[in-house]
C-alpha cells in the first residue's frame, strides 16, 4: 500500500488513479467547451473519429479500441444514433453482432468538430509544450494498453519494467 510521508494509509495526492481522473476531467472540460459550438462533447467527437478511422467496426471492436465495456458504449452511441450521425446494423456474417456505420450527416458533423478539435489541440500543445504533449500521449498509450492492464492484474515485478 502506498503511504504518505506521515505514514497515513491513503493520501489522495499519491493515488495515480485519482490524479489521472482529475486531469482527464479538467482536459475534458477544456475540449468540451471548445467543441460546444458544434453541439457535441469531446467524447462524441472521438467516437465519430474512431468509427471513421476503423470503417464499419462491430460494437465489440469499437468498445475494445476505446477501452470501454459494451454497455457504456451503447449508452454513448444513443444520442449519436438518435441524431443520425451513426447507424447500427446487423453484421452480415454474424447477425448477433452489430456494426457501427458513420452516416453522411455524421461525416459532416465530424468535419465540423475536427476543425474545432484542431484548434483546442494546438492550444493544448502550445500551453503544455509539444515535447511534453508527445510524451504524455506515449505514456497514456501504455496505460491504455491491454499488456499494461494484464501486467498490473498479474502483479508484475517492478524490476521487469
Amino acid at each position: 500500500m502506498v503511504r504518505s510521508a506521515n505514514g497515513d494509509a491513503m493520501d489522495p495526492s499519491l493515488c495515480s488513479n485519482a490524479l489521472l481522473r482529475q486531469a482527464m476531467r479538467s482536459l475534458g472540460q477544456i475540449y468540451d467547451e471548445a467543441l460546444a459550438p458544434a453541439g457535441l462533447r469531446a467524447t462524441q467527437h472521438g467516437l465519430l473519429a474512431n468509427v471513421a478511422r476503423m470503417g464499419t467496426p462491430t460494437m465489440g471492436e469499437l468498445a475494445d479500441a476505446l477501452v470501454m465495456d459494451l454497455s457504456g458504449l451503447g449508452h454513448t452511441l444513443k444520442p449519436l444514433t438518435r441524431d443520425g450521425y451513426l447507424r447500427l446494423v446487423p453484421d452480415a456474417r454474424d447477425r448477433r453482432a452489430r456494426r457501427v456505420i458513420l452516416t453522411d450527416l455524421g461525416r459532416a458533423k465530424l468535419g465540423e468538430t475536427t476543425a474545432l478539435w484542431r484548434g483546442v489541440q494546438e492550444r493544448f500543445e502550445a500551453a503544455f509544450g509539444p515535447e511534453r504533449a508527445a510524451e504524455l500521449r506515449a505514456v497514456h498509450a501504455v496505460l491504455a494498453s491491454r499488456a499494461f492492464r494484464d501486467r498490473v492484474a498479474a502483479g508484475a515485478d517492478p524490476a521487469e519494467g
